[in-house]
Parts: structure tokens; sequence; C-alpha cells
């Protein structure tokens, strides 16, 4: 065979295994103002004496829900990160990803990627964490590792979700821009 006929053959199954992924997964796209359940065993979830805890506490939601809109409405980080911590849910997924974010956001990598890495131990699958570290790792320069997260949400929740379609931009522009996502 030709090289032109290999790469050919080698685009094609690559393509076709882009179309079948998203077929073979289910979406869990994760983010909001609303926190998905926990990946881990409900029962776990019920604090001793039948007080209700996290999802299906109605204060938990709205804390989330006060701490979710001071990041993305006003944009107040500091506050945000106190009132995600204030919950006592700081082992939730959603909740360890937005102080990951808060703490991106105001420049503090080191302590955004231990909370990064905390909110995918809780969650392996929580796609928004997927996310918002792959464009920590575009901020750090570590395009490979951007890609590695961008594969990974085409796992979890195929190629359509919006996490993946904003990795996949941020990618697309070129390095060095020194753009802060």
């Amino acid at each position: 065979m030709t090289k032109f006929a290999i790469r050919l053959l080698t685009l094609a199954m690559f393509s076709m295994a882009l179309i079948a992924v998203p077929l073979l997964t289910a979406a869990h796209a994760a983010g909001g103002d609303n926190p998905s359940p926990p990946a881990t065993d409900s029962s776990k979830a019920k604090k001793k004496g039948g007080k209700r805890s996290g999802i299906d506490d109605p204060k938990f939601i709205e804390g989330y829900r006060t701490a979710y809109a001071t990041i993305y409405d006003r944009n107040d980080y500091t506050s945000a990160i106190a009132q995600l911590k204030a919950l006592g849910h700081d082992d939730r997924a959603d909740v360890a990803n937005l102080i990951g974010y808060s703490y991106r956001k105001l420049g503090d990598y080191k302590v955004s990627q231990i909370w990064y890495e905390r909110a995918l131990k809780a969650d392996p699958n929580h796609v928004r964490t997927w996310q918002y570290y792959g464009l920590w790792q575009l901020e750090q320069g570590n395009r490979d590792q951007a890609q590695y997260h961008l594969d990974r949400i085409g796992q979890i929740c195929g190629t359509g979700c919006a996490e993946y379609r904003s990795l996949a931009a941020a990618l697309e522009k070129p390095p060095g821009t020194g753009l802060v996502y």
C-alpha cells in the first residue's frame, strides 16, 4: 500500500471511532447552578439523626446556588471560596471544582490544581472538572495534557457536549497567546 492509502485508511478508521464513541457512552454533563448527585453511595450522604445532607438538603442547594452566582454573576472568587467551604461538602465534585475554578481565576494555580484533583477523586467522570482542569492545563502551557482532558471529556459525554466544545475551541487557539480562560 502507498503511504497515501495508509493515511486515508487511518483517517477513515479514526473518523468511524469518533462517530461511534458518543453512541457507546452516556452523557454525564456536570455543572450549572444545581450540584449533581454524588458519585458515591447516597445512603452515606445521610447524617445520623435523620438530618439531610447534600443534594437533598434545601439549605445546601441554596448555599451552592448563592456561591455559583457569586462566581459567575459577580466574579467575586474570594467570597465564593468561603461560601463553598462553609457548605461543609468540599469533598463533592461540584463543590471542589468550583473552589478550584475560583482559585484559578485568582491566579493561585497550585491550590487550584489540588481542588481539581480532589474533585476528580470524588467523581472521575465529572465532565466540568475535566473541562476546567483542561483550561488550567492550557493556561500553564500544557497542551498535551489539555488534549488528554479533551479526550477524556469525549469518552464521558461525546464530542457534542458543551464542555467538549469549549475545551476544543480553546485548544484551537495558537499557543503562546497568553489567553486566560
